[in-house]
């Protein structure tokens, strides 16, 4: 591949974002770049005092339906594409008046936010940038000669370089720079074709395309020997990927992806009607409780399973205080995420500076439509997020006796919670707060095994003679396929059920209910959780 290290003497500068726009095109300037731009771009350049030629004036062409069409032209796509030093493209630059462009300097129309901001459907459309990828693009290809830049956080590196090397860049700068070209590009083009699947109500399209910008390089994967990065994606959601770390380590891998199981969960709780707080270890839940403020849900939550809290992620549905701060510190946690903090927090908070505290703008909404991918040998699975949300007027009572109001309150509770527990999942729950959990067992009966067990080693740290199951009723995420499982948790001390139904066996566990005297409710709706 042929290569120059010629001096940039012409670059084209057409940005939607202008951030750092008039220094670097002021620096570019002083070194006798001639400068061609666009539109808006032109205007903020030259009302900076800087020259600048409108694109117009090279292709002897105006801008026209609406700015649609202004770069699409040959004099624009000949200078970024002509191989410097090959005769023909020389005599044809000749014969057609196409002189060179060294630096192509593009960011996109802003697509991704305009959508995250609720716009109609016309004007997302006239957010998709066309002359913008072309010319990213044709300059990418070109990268033997042609340098291209489409973040403004790599301004200051182009400058530097070009500095130290007679006005030139290095083949390797162009080389990466024209890598992360053909990634915004596809990123960009990702964002629009999954919007516009949604907008049409395509569950399966033909083509599937993701894309997302690097939030966070990490040290390594799930273990030392994996690497790993984190990446926004369009879709915007409050959570992890959105929070403002206010202290503490760099996040990990496995801290990413626990507390983002976490906050999920949390925000399953209307922060109006209650505090909520979830505790997760190795992304299951391992305690959660509602109450009447933080500290109380987290006293309860805690007391589910005290010994895996231990180095565990904390989420709260409301904006974390003092006291509650002050007793989740306590114990070694990794990750504290939470929407918003008071001062006596952060003071408490700061205390521990290895712990991490994130905050977000909001809560996830937990019915909100979404996808949630799986890469597989040679594949990708892609499914719309578990959005299910119970409604009290779906459940079906079962059994002869139907639950007292207290009991349906926490089975309404414990199927919250179930969503976010791994398969299989059980769960007891008593008051508003969870006192024993099983989950990711290859048997259902195994589940309520540990869950009891669970129960019982709480309660025992906790200086009770009783397990803390005695009296609660049981979540399961999908159907009792026998009998057995529905009586391992009546042993444990369970009065009531909530379960989707839908077993070939259902009228045996129905009776195995009633012969217990358990009340149990269908949901009709399953919360698998690989």
């Amino acid at each position: 591949m042929a290569t120059s290290e010629n001096p940039i003497k012409r670059a084209l500068i057409s940005v939607s974002d202008k951030t750092g726009l008039v220094d670097f095109a002021r620096a570019l300037s002083a070194r006798g770049v001639e400068l061609i731009s666009t539109g808006g771009t032109s205007r903020a350049i030259a009302e900076a005092g800087i020259a600048v030629r409108d694109v117009s004036d090279v292709t002897e062409f105006p801008e026209i339906m609406d700015g649609r069409v202004k770069t699409l032209h040959p004099k624009v796509h000949g200078g970024l594409l002509a191989m410097r030093g090959n005769p023909g493209h020389s005599e044809a630059q000749s014969e057609h008046g196409i002189a060179d462009i060294d630096l192509l300097v593009v960011n996109l129309y802003p697509f991704e936010a305009t959508v995250a901001a609720g716009a109609a459907y016309d004007e997302c459309i006239e957010n998709i940038d066309i002359g913008g990828p072309a010319m990213i693009r044709a300059a990418a290809k070109n990268h033997a000669s042609v340098t291209v830049v489409v973040d403004a956080a790599d301004y200051e590196a182009v400058l530097e370089e070009i500095a130290a090397n007679d006005g030139a860049t290095a083949l390797a700068t162009r080389q990466r720079l024209a890598a992360k070209a053909y990634a915004r590009t596809a990123a960009y083009d990702a964002a629009i074709s999954t919007w516009f699947a949604g907008a049409l109500h395509e569950t399966s399209p033909e083509f599937r395309a993701f894309g997302g910008r690097r939030l966070q390089a990490l040290r390594y994967g799930e273990n030392p020997h994996q690497s790993a990065t984190f990446y926004a994606t369009p879709e915007h959601r409050d959570g992890v990927a959105t929070a403002r770390q206010i202290q503490g380590k760099e996040l990990s891998y496995n801290n990413i992806n626990d507390t983002d199981a976490a906050f999920e969960c949390v925000a399953e709780f209307d922060p109006a009607d209650s505090a909520a707080v979830v505790i997760v270890k190795h992304a299951n839940p391992c305690g959660v409780a509602v109450g009447s403020n933080l500290l109380e849900a987290y006293e309860r939550a805690l007391r589910c399973d005290p010994v895996s809290a231990f180095g565990g992620i904390v989420a709260l549905n409301r904006p974390i205080d003092g006291t509650a701060a002050q007793a989740i510190v306590e114990i070694f946690t990794e990750v504290i995420i939470a929407p918003g903090a008071d001062d006596d927090a952060l003071a408490m908070i700061a205390a521990k500076k290895n712990l991490r505290l994130l905050l977000t703008d909001g809560l996830p909404d937990p019915a909100a439509a979404g996808l949630a991918m799986k890469l597989v040998s040679g594949g990708m699975l892609v499914q719309s997020r578990d959005a299910g949300v119970l409604d009290a007027g779906d459940l079906k009572v079962v059994s002869k006796r139907a639950p007292t109001d207290t009991e349906l309150s926490d089975l309404k509770f414990a199927w919250k919670v179930a969503k976010h527990v791994k398969s299989n999942a059980i769960i007891y729950a008593l008051d508003g707060a969870t006192v024993g959990i099983g989950a990711g067992q290859m048997s259902r009966i195994d589940s309520a095994r540990i869950a009891a067990l669970k129960s019982t080693e709480a309660a025992e740290a906790a200086g009770l003679s009783e397990p803390l199951a005695k009296g609660s009723v049981v979540a399961s995420d999908a159907f009792f396929p026998f009998a057995d499982g529905l009586l391992k948790a009546a042993e444990a001390g369970a009065t009531a059920v909530i379960q989707p139904g839908g077993s070939m066996r259902d009228d045996e566990v129905i009776a195995a209910a009633d012969d217990a005297g358990l009340a149990m409710v269908f949901t009709g709706m399953r919360h698998f959780r690989h």
